[in-house]
This record gives C-alpha cells, structure tokens and sequence, in this order.
C-alpha cells in the first residue's frame, strides 16, 4: 500500500480534502490515501473533524494516531468506518487546528529568544488548545528574566514575521547552524528529509507540525507559570492573548 499523502505538510490552512479509504483497522480506524489531519507530534495533539460519505453518512474522527508505519496515519472514528475503497470527504476542526497552529508557532517564537538571549537549549515541549509549555536548559527563571522573555516574544510577533517551511535533505538540514534546538537530536536515524520551519529573521527549526504563515496571528503571548524541573531544567507556561488574524494574507 503506498503511503498516506500528508497534505497538513505542504499547506497547514487546507480545512477540507477529498479521499479514498486505504484500509480499516480492529478499532473503528482508517487509513486514507492523502489526509490533512495531522496526527500528531512533536508535542503537538492530533487534529479531529469528520469524514462524510457521498450518501450523506457522516463519521466523527474523534483521534488520529500513527499506525505501524508512520506514513500511514490512522484515523480514529466513532463507530464502525466505511469500507476500502470508498470515497470520503474530511473536514477538520478549523477552530481546534488553528489554535493549536498558533501555539506551535508560539512556542517557536519563544525558543528562538530564549536560545538568542541565554543559548538554552529546549528541553521538552507541549502545547494545547487552552496553553503550552516549554522546558529549557536553564538555571535561572527569576522575575526579571521571565518579564525580559515575554516582552521579547511578544515584540517579535507583533513584527509580522512571515513564517514558511519546506523540506530538505537530512544531509544539507544537518549542515544548517542550530538548526537541532533541542537538547537532544530527536531526528530518528532513518529520516532522509527534513521539513524545516523558518520565521524568517528569527528562527529556523526542524518540525514536523502545522504553522500559521505570520506571526501576527499569534496575537500574544503571556508566561502564566514557571516550574523548576532540576537544577537546570525550567519551565515557562504560557497562554495565548489578544486574538488578531483569523487567517494570514500572506502567500
């Protein structure tokens, strides 16, 4: 069976596609032959949404995981799905993705000053539709520093950035400077092509998640929370503030 075509990888913004299902699994999943849901990863959740049939039949994708073969993502429906071989139409919760999409893009926002400022490295990584978190190699996370973090982060986004990805050899990706920003190098070694995220003028990561195209549709950011996971290990939590852009106008 060739593998599924992840269309979230090349435009993050598409909401609806057409689809055949590949093949069905014991619980309730299906595979199918191109999707936009994204499965999940990098401390990203999976999107949810709906697959309908031609007949008006509708099914709810209430999971996405990823199947035995990481090309082959596995939707997770709620109840028995349609055969192999039936056309579908998917629909994914704009709402849920495109809060999820502006955390991500957050969170790269805040590594990238964090690295600039103090050269920590990230140390884990999560985020939600109602916050995220990130893990440095920090000692110190006193008031000062906290307060210094978010107001640049915040100065970055409201800059506009345009953000854009495309995918590279692993061989030219391992030659780009900081490139791997975590603490350690998460690509597994039989990735021969890495999708790179760049916003441009401050940042450039390797990821495999959903953005939105500028940074003003982040709004802005608000660090809510620290912790101490370790002498040298803090973390920042934070939400998202001031709602600007539904959608970016940038090509």
């Amino acid at each position: 069976m060739a593998p599924t075509v992840p269309l979230y990888l090349e435009d993050s913004y598409l909401r609806e596609f057409d689809a055949v299902v590949a093949s069905v699994t014991a619980d309730n999943g299906v595979v199918l032959d191109r999707t936009a849901f994204y499965p999940g990863g990098g401390g990203q959740p999976h999107d949810t949404g709906e697959l309908v049939v031609l007949d008006g039949r509708r099914w709810r994708v209430v999971s996405v995981r990823r199947g035995t073969h990481a090309e082959e993502p596995v939707h997770l429906l709620d109840r028995e799905p349609p055969a192999p071989g039936t056309p579908v139409h998917g629909a994914i919760d704009w709402e849920r993705r495109h809060r999820l999409m502006r955390y991500h893009t957050a969170l790269h926002v805040l590594s990238a000053v964090v690295y600039r400022e103090y050269g920590a490295r990230v140390t884990g990584a999560h985020l939600d539709v109602d916050g995220a978190r990130m893990d440095f190699e920090l000692e110190d996370l006193a008031p000062e520093r906290v307060a210094r973090i978010e107001a640049l982060a915040n100065e970055a986004i409201a800059q506009a950035l345009p953000v854009r990805w495309w995918t590279v050899p692993r061989e030219e990706a391992e030659r780009l400077p900081d490139l791997i920003r975590t603490k350690v190098n998460l690509l597994p070694p039989g990735i021969r092509e890495v999708r790179v995220v760049e916003i441009v003028g401050l940042d450039l990561q390797a990821d495999g998640g959903t953005h939105v195209r500028n940074t003003r549709e982040i709004g802005g950011i608000r660090i809510v929370g620290t912790r101490s996971k370790g002498r040298s290990n803090k973390r920042l939590e934070i939400v998202l503030v001031d709602v600007v852009d539904e959608r970016s106008e940038e090509p």
